[in-house]
């Protein structure tokens, strides 16, 4: 029996096939849009860098917007419908852009902080 919920997805952040940073998807922040990403993993893209902040990638996920914001915590992962994108906080951001909140980093985030434009990031769902 796994000790995961239904609200809570365990997935890895893997960075260049070496670095490995577990985060969770949490299905009540946007019961649909994490319905979408969940089916769709895994999923893989090169990194961009948006200010010293905000780390993503880009995927062909298309989900609408849902329970829109525009301030993030650092720690928090969100998707950005119009792009497809997963962005992951490294600092706390008032984006210009409403996106989707999903999820947060369960550990320091910190080794986000040394992605490199054109890093490969991948993720996936935690197997135990």
């Amino acid at each position: 029996m796994s000790n995961e919920s239904v609200s809570r997805k365990q997935l890895i952040l893997e960075i260049d096939g070496k670095i490995k940073l577990s985060c969770d998807l949490k299905r009540h922040l946007s019961p649909r849009t994490v319905g979408t990403i969940m089916r769709s993993l895994p999923l893989e893209g090169n990194s961009h860098l948006l200010g010293k902040s905000i780390v993503y990638f880009e995927t062909s996920v298309d989900s609408g917007i849902e329970r829109a914001r525009s301030e993030f915590k650092k720690g928090d992962v969100a998707f950005l419908p119009s792009t497809g994108s997963f962005c992951f906080f490294v600092g706390n951001v008032e984006s210009a852009k409403t996106m989707t909140p999903i999820g947060k980093f369960k550990d320091d985030n910190d080794e986000l902080k040394n992605v490199k434009p054109g890093n490969v990031l991948r993720l996936y769902e935690e197997t135990t």
